[in-house]
């Protein structure tokens, strides 16, 4: 039987084994460790493939705990996905970056990675060594930046004129589940983000825009409401149910008899102990309720609770209050309404109230279910988005696409130049990067080739999804694109063959574009500079 290790001493003469585990675990080198990888890659990039395009197909998970989730959002589906390998693991964090960072086009950048590192297969293949397969590479993604650069349109972005814009987020609400009214949801997505838009510094706050959801309800039944919604009512159910000219005290304190913050006891040993106490906790709760009536506030939201007893002097004085709202809703409300957050009664004066035009509560359906709606506040620089529809997996899979709305309006106020959709913009490029291949000397070319051939995976899935033939639909774009010198056509997705994407207002970010070529191309590199692995075995 072979060692398992050998035997050696410190500087005190105290023995210890050096074991070997090098048998113990699995290694791969050299090519065979990146073909490993690109399988892997190659695993993940056609899970999403399917999922391309306005046609593209949902996938339906089940988590660990049996909760569904039904969606055709990259990132969702590859976070919910349970990934081993590493290289996928990548891939998971590619389409996340693609989400922080600009919010559409998750699914397009894993199959465009999927794509470049099926070519250099073929590549490695030939003999050509890694690092000038991804030198070639990252060339060829500069000369595709600068294509789009030049084949990019600058669009108007004009609160009082904001076509431009609903027509780019209805371009990526197409592909979504909510595609059927999708225009009002653009339009939604749009006018949020105008309304907390910085134009001097081009730059969106979606602190300020929140995203509430109902179930129940058709999807038409959404809308935008300039103020704040909460997902509370008012604690007593005799309260008026609408509020007008409101001034609201915003308080973090609870409406409860001060407690001492050291250790205490108290005895109550007769009748009159406990009278006594019961009367001051009586005056306090009528000091508290008299100190926010004295500051003129007309309505009181609490981020903590109060008793039945409290809440019934609140009745009996007039003074309509919310408890238990979530510091977030509370930081929103105080921005809606211009008002201050008040740790303590003592501190509350007539400047520190907010004020909102309208405070009502509205029910739904036949569940009794209530929300809170505070609008026509002073700042009207915080707005909500309300979804309905008519399951939990509508609900949201309508959040997430309008999430993605609102990040592609928001790219466009900070870079207002746009590319061609349906695979137009990759087409545009790939006839670039071949063209420069041809003028290149040295190996690389063959990266560029190889890369222009990936730029085609996108309309090719494009076009596949859509039933129409990848190949045949391909090559009549090109050449199109070509005798028409006209960058914007692009793949059909709702009629047939080709089209040109700016008539049908197929619109994304230059921005975004931008961003999948450089990310992806950026993992691609990483991937092909490994070249040798080492795990524990099992894995």
């Amino acid at each position: 039987m072979a060692s398992m290790g050998s035997l050696a001493f410190d500087e005190f003469g105290r023995p210890f084994l050096i074991l070997k585990d090098e048998e113990s675990q699995n290694r791969l080198t050299g090519t065979e460790a990146i073909k490993a990888h690109i399988i892997a890659a190659k695993a993940v990039a056609s899970t999403l493939r399917t999922s391309l395009g306005p046609k593209g197909l949902d996938k339906l998970m089940v988590s660990a705990d049996g909760d569904i989730t039904i969606t055709n959002d990259g990132a969702t589906i590859l976070k919910m996905m349970d990934v081993d390998h590493q290289i996928a693991k990548l891939m998971v964090q590619l389409s996340q970056s693609q989400d922080d960072e600009i919010g559409d086009g998750t699914t397009g950048v894993v199959v465009l990675c999927g794509a470049l590192l099926e070519q250099a297969e073929f590549l490695l293949d030939k003999g050509i060594h890694p690092i000038r397969i991804a030198d070639g590479y990252e060339m060829a993604a500069a000369c595709a930046v600068k294509n789009l650069d030049k084949i990019a349109d600058t669009f108007q972005v004009d609160p009082s004129d904001t076509e431009n814009l609903v027509r780019t987020a209805k371009t990526t609400l197409g592909s979504k589940i909510i595609n059927k009214c999708h225009d009002q949801m653009a339009k939604i997505a749009v006018d949020a983000v105008m309304a907390v838009a910085d134009f001097e510094t081009k730059d969106v706050n979606f602190e300020l825009i929140k995203v509430e959801a109902k179930v129940g309800g058709s999807m038409e039944d959404s809308m935008l409401v300039k103020g704040v919604i909460v997902d509370k009512d008012f604690s007593h159910p005799q309260m008026p149910k609408e509020l007008k000219d409101a001034k609201i005290a915003i308080l973090t304190c609870p409406f409860e008899p001060p407690k001492p913050k050291t250790k205490h006891k108290l005895d109550v040993e007769s009748v009159e102990d406990y009278k006594k106490l019961r009367n001051y906790e009586k005056e306090t709760f009528e000091k508290m309720v008299q100190q926010v009536k004295d500051a003129g506030a007309t309505l009181a939201i609490c981020q903590w609770g109060f008793d039945d007893e409290a809440n019934h002097l609140l009745l009996q004085k007039e003074l309509p209050a919310v408890r238990w709202v979530g510091g977030p809703e509370i930081e929103l409300i105080a921005i809606a309404t211009g008002g201050r957050i008040v740790p303590r009664f003592q501190e509350l004066t007539s400047e520190k109230l907010g004020k909102a035009g309208i405070v009502k509560e509205m029910s739904f359906g036949t569940t009794k279910d209530k929300m809170l709606v505070i609008e026509e506040c002073k700042n009207s620089k915080a707005v909500t988005i309300f979804l309905r529809g008519g399951t939990k997996m509508i609900i949201e899979e309508a959040k997430r696409s309008m999430h993605d709305a609102l990040c592609v309006v928001r790219n466009l106020v900070r870079d207002n130049r746009v590319v061609y959709g349906g695979g137009a913009a990759e087409v545009s490029c790939a006839l670039a990067v071949s063209k420069e291949a041809d003028n290149i000397k040295s190996i690389e070319q063959y990266a560029f080739r190889a890369f222009a051939d990936a730029l085609e995976s996108i309309p090719l899935a494009l076009a596949e999804n859509c039933g129409l033939s990848p190949i045949q639909t391909l090559t009549e774009i090109k050449s199109r694109q070509v005798s028409e010198e006209n960058p914007a056509l692009g793949v059909n997705c709702l009629d047939l063959g080709a089209g040109d994407m700016k008539k049908q207002s197929v619109i994304e970010t230059l921005h975004s574009k931008k961003s999948q070529l450089q990310l992806a191309t950026q993992l691609v590199k990483m991937i092909l500079k490994i070249d040798d692995i080492r795990s524990p075995s099992g894995m």
